[in-house]
């Protein structure tokens, strides 16, 4: 069984604690770059609220986290491989340290679906954490986990 951890935190328990107890060495994993993509996140919706296409809020946030010292790539491809054979191509929203996935969403709510892209893409890759940032009606954001140790493509 593969072990996939979830933050899930609307705009209005930010503060809060989730319910469910993680160990706090994976659950902190990238904790430094994870708050501060969160803080942009929230600056960047606070000043553009909803409506705008993602790639108008990839833009905002891109200048937010450079502003903040994070080395980040857009559009950043990532490769699927299956049984040793190239399958497809995907493009990752942004990569920030070369060690955090950020997927952004412009939508009314977030869906199971949106969540699955984003552990695809910590599949494919050798990234552990991502988050799924959706600029909707209300902000809400989303923090994955999918260990190395868990990966086939790595063993």
């Amino acid at each position: 069984m593969q072990r996939i951890i979830t933050d899930f935190f609307p705009c209005s328990s930010v503060q809060s604690v989730c319910s469910v107890c993680y160990s706090i060495t994976i659950s902190m994993l990238h904790s430094d770059i994870t708050d501060k993509v969160i803080k942009a996140f929230y600056k960047v919706y606070n000043e553009l609220g909803f409506g705008f296409l993602e790639k108008v809020y990839e833009n905002a946030l891109l200048i937010e986290l450079s502003n903040m010292g994070l080395l980040c790539e857009k559009q950043k491809p990532i490769k699927v491989y299956y049984n040793g054979n190239l399958v497809g191509e995907y493009f990752a929203d942004i990569v920030v340290n070369g060690c955090v996935i950020l997927e952004l969403k412009a939508v009314e709510v977030l869906v199971t679906e949106h969540e699955l892209q984003l552990i695809n893409y910590l599949k494919a890759t050798n990234i552990e954490v991502g988050i799924l940032l959706n600029f909707g009606k209300q902000p809400e954001f989303r923090r994955k986990i999918f260990t190395n140790d868990r990966k086939k493509h790595l063993c």
